[in-house]
């Protein structure tokens, strides 16, 4: 109904932040478009980033994107009620392999664009049917550039279900 937020970065190997607006600087063949968005309906955040090949991209982007689609995967199949925010953490930092992004993996979602748990080391707020959480892995591909991917799941009585349509392992090229 409403996008109240959207930031969008691109380059060759990536970008350098995900939450700031577009530069001036145009498309270039074998740059990374990233595009995250915040919309509204009923009231209700959704939160998700997707990554766009701008013509063709090296293997190392080809392998960071599917790295970061395995991550969101592993999150993914391990949701479920009684799964801490730090143990969802780990699985996805453990799935992301070395080197890791680090940093936050996800958050809560719903009335706020951010809000509630985050999956970081520390928290410890366990996973309840209903809750609605983002799965945000991100991995740098080299210094200074990085994917960062982004889905929405519900909590639900048995698992998760997927609220945005789940990115296939190979990146969408424009």
């Amino acid at each position: 109904e409403w996008v109240p937020y959207l930031a969008g970065a691109a380059g060759p190997f990536g970008y350098d932040d995900v939450i700031s607006p577009a530069g001036q600087a145009p498309l270039a063949m074998g740059d990374v478009l990233m595009l995250d968005t915040g919309a509204l309906c009923d009231g209700y955040f959704c939160d998700y980033d997707r990554n766009f090949a701008i013509g063709p991209v090296s293997q190392v982007v080809r392998d960071a994107h599917a790295r970061v689609i395995t991550a969101t995967r592993a999150g993914f199949e391990a949701c479920r009620p009684g799964q801490t925010a730090a143990g969802l953490f780990e699985v996805i930092n453990r799935a992301l392999g070395d080197p890791p992004y680090g940093g936050r993996l996800g958050h809560g979602l719903g009335l706020q664009l951010t809000e509630g748990l985050s999956l970081i080391p520390g928290d410890h707020t366990v996973l309840e049917p209903g809750m609605v959480i983002t799965l945000e892995p991100g991995i740098e591909t080299v210094p200074g550039k990085m994917l960062v991917h982004e889905e929405n799941v519900v909590i639900t009585a048995d698992g998760a279900d997927w609220l945005s349509a789940p990115s296939d392992v190979d990146m969408v090229q424009l």
